[in-house]
């Protein structure tokens, strides 16, 4: 890499222009004394104006901050005069780069408040700033990008008809695994669609997504990170499945936020938590998870590949475990003990 290259680097890290030149210096010519190291830049450097070299004041003060970010360091020579000794700059720069992302941090967080200001003072949000319409081929393309660009948490309405054709979404199972938080409500249609549940739900429930499910959800909903929501149609209102609303923050944001937190506290979970008898078989839990979606028997027979019969034993297996009669009595063992 040219020298040129390296030196902006060092100075995009946070180290002035004499700063970046004393450590390349150093780094070329190998340790040095102050005085023989303001020759060599004198001579290989160009200084602050007119290109004179820098003044042993202006050396001296840099010299000492280099040693304070721990790139050089001083040599013991004894009688002879110290040298300058450039360092293994790892731990050094990494400092650097900290400092200067907690920079552009709090930048871009008072940008983001002076622009609020901005809006509330002396131009309030209109309402074209608020939604935006997305149509056609763009849709799907727009959805992958926002869930690529989500940080910390997903809210999900899902309900069909689906923009990106009931597949799988590898990119959720990613996000969780980097720790992102899905939550996501289910309608009732949603489960029942085997491909989709096979492909899409059941994958992500594993991989640790939150999944609870209602008979209907009140609109296609996703908001990312509390500073964008998508809003479509659910299949109770249309087939079409065209086009969505991007909604920016604004009061209408915390409405549907609002919204999604009411119906998580009225769904009821589709999974099993960590109270599960470990002696129960894989199936046995599949099958608990299922009713308790309210789905009915022969789509559950049907989402798990097997037999109506063949549900029926699984179903009086599990009712022996629990020590119940009926389905109602199996519901209550498996509340009362942490199942669900």
């Amino acid at each position: 890499m040219p020298d040129e290259d390296i030196r902006t680097h060092l100075c995009r890290l946070g180290l002035t222009g004499i700063q970046a030149d004393i450590y390349l210096t150093l780094l070329e010519t190998g340790p040095c004394t102050t005085e023989h190291l303001a020759a060599r830049i004198g001579r290989h450097r160009r200084g602050p104006g007119d290109g004179l070299p820098y003044s042993d004041q202006t050396l001296g003060r840099q010299l000492t901050h280099l040693r304070k970010l721990g790139l050089l360091t001083l040599s013991d020579s004894g009688s002879r005069a110290s040298e300058h000794v450039p360092v293994e700059p790892s731990i050094a720069l990494e400092s650097m780069a900290h400092l200067r992302t907690a920079e552009v941090q709090r930048a871009h967080l008072a940008a983001q408040q002076a622009y609020r200001g901005y809006r509330r003072s002396v131009a309030p949000q209109g309402m074209e700033d608020l939604i935006e319409v997305v149509k056609g081929p763009h849709v799907a393309e727009r959805i992958w990008n926002f869930e690529e660009a989500v940080e910390n948490e997903v809210l999900r309405f899902d309900t069909p008809p689906y923009h990106t054709h009931c597949t799988a979404n590898p990119t959720e199972i990613e996000k969780l695994s980097s720790g992102v938080q899905y939550r996501v409500v289910y309608s009732k249609s949603a489960v029942q669609n085997a491909a989709y549940y096979s492909v899409n739900i059941q994958p992500c429930i594993a991989a640790g997504e939150q999944a609870r499910v209602l008979p209907t959800v009140p609109v296609k909903l996703t908001i990312y990170d509390q500073r964008l929501a998508i809003v479509s149609m659910s299949c109770v209102e249309s087939e079409v499945k065209d086009y969505l609303l991007m909604v920016h923050p604004s009061s209408l944001l915390s409405a549907l936020a609002g919204l999604f937190e009411t119906s998580w506290r009225a769904a009821l979970p589709m999974h099993l938590n960590d109270h599960v008898p470990c002696g129960l078989q894989p199936v046995h839990r599949r099958i608990l998870e299922l009713l308790s979606t309210g789905i009915t028997d022969d789509t559950i027979a049907e989402l798990l590949g097997i037999s109506r019969r063949t549900l029926s034993r699984h179903v009086e297996s599990i009712n022996t475990r629990a020590g119940s009669m009926t389905r109602f009595q199996m519901a209550l063992h498996a509340a009362r003990n942490g199942w669900i």
